[in-house]
């Protein structure tokens, strides 16, 4: 946990699902949320990952919710209606503590079922007014559907796990959620850590999980827009700008519509989001 904390990461994680022994849940459930109250002024963000809706997941809210977390992460959720019912345990539990209604936002890993896979469209149809973000998860699907493995004969994602990937990247955006890539297994392997971020991050993913501490760096810097980037980015920015009133501008050489404007915005937005680091010094 301090090391986590300490880490430069958004947010923390505090697991009570796969990572403790079923022997251990119920004194997890009391050092979590010691941990939360002990850093009442937190930054990271502090959010607590519960087990299953059905396999001690209320039990878990109601132990972590007193002490107030940012959020929850939702595992094994098979479609929006599973973070509904979370969303109403919430509903009762912030009022059971006097927390402002809402206040606790969710992240689901929604990939780790069948049904999950197949039902990601509904997160367009159904809205979740507490959802913040959806994951992918690429170790539980295989065993859910009695895989040997999740890779293919050229060490890649194979199809079934590429397209759970991309399904759970459209579904957050058409939910209005943040779409976070999986974790990288091998925290030891920094140089394929980087390639991932880069890839994730150009296909629309706004952030990545890590699964150890000294990987933290490594995405900040992977998502973070380049200083090329931002410069670019303010460039077309500008141009729309001194040409008000019209869709299409030319810049250096190419013509830019309306696309292009919004793809700027969202980069120099998130370079905003890490305090104008992408900006070139004077």
């Amino acid at each position: 946990m301090a090391k986590g904390r300490d880490s430069g990461a958004d947010a923390l994680i505090l697991d009570l699902e796969d990572s403790v022994a079923p022997a251990r849940k119920p004194a997890a459930r009391e050092m979590v949320p010691d941990y939360l109250r002990a850093h009442a002024e937190r930054r990271p963000q502090l959010w607590v990952r519960i087990n299953p809706i059905d396999e001690g997941g209320l039990a878990d809210a109601a132990a972590v919710v007193r002490a107030a977390p940012d959020g929850l992460v939702v595992p094994k959720v098979n479609g929006p209606d599973d973070l509904l019912r979370v969303s109403h345990w919430l509903d009762a539990l912030e009022a059971r503590d006097g927390l402002p209604p809402g206040r606790i936002r969710l992240l689901a890993v929604a990939t780790e079922t069948a049904a999950a896979v197949l039902r990601l469209p509904e997160y367009a149809r159904t809205p979740v007014p507490r959802l913040a973000a959806l994951t992918w998860g690429q170790e539980d699907l295989p065993a859910a559907i009695g895989a040997t493995g999740n890779l293919d004969a050229s060490g890649g994602f194979a199809l079934t796990y590429r397209y759970a990937r991309s399904a759970c990247l459209l579904a957050a955006v058409a939910a209005g959620a943040q779409p976070v890539d999986t974790l990288e297994q091998d925290f030891r392997d920094d140089a394929a850590l980087r390639l991932a971020c880069t890839a994730a991050r150009r296909e629309g993913f706004t952030g990545k999980i890590a699964i150890h501490p000294a990987q933290v760096a490594a995405i900040n810097e992977g998502f973070r827009p380049t200083a090329e980037e931002v410069a670019f980015a303010r460039r077309v920015v500008d141009a729309f700008a001194a040409n008000p009133g019209i869709g299409t501008v030319g810049m250096e050489g190419r013509m830019l519509d309306m696309p292009h404007l919004r793809q700027a915005q969202r980069v120099l937005a998130a370079d905003a989001a890490f305090g104008g680091h992408g900006m070139p010094s004077a």
